[in-house]
């Protein structure tokens, strides 16, 4: 799985961040990035979906 982060649409809540901190940070101005250029790690697969689906701005996307 591959996570990503449409940064256009990103407002900084920083829901996925908490959701799954392995994939998701927040950069120096607080908006959502991704660690690792995306790559999810197999153990993190349901956080990224937990992520996706409790993001405010729907910013962040997944392919499986």
């Amino acid at each position: 799985m591959k996570a990503y982060v449409d940064s256009t649409q990103c407002s900084g809540y920083g829901t996925c961040a908490e959701a799954c901190p392995s994939v998701f940070s927040l950069d120096e101005w607080g908006y959502a990035a991704t660690e690792a250029d995306g790559a999810v790690p197999a153990d993190a697969e349901e956080q990224v979906r937990v992520a996706a689906a409790g993001c405010p701005e729907k910013a962040i996307r997944y392919e499986d």
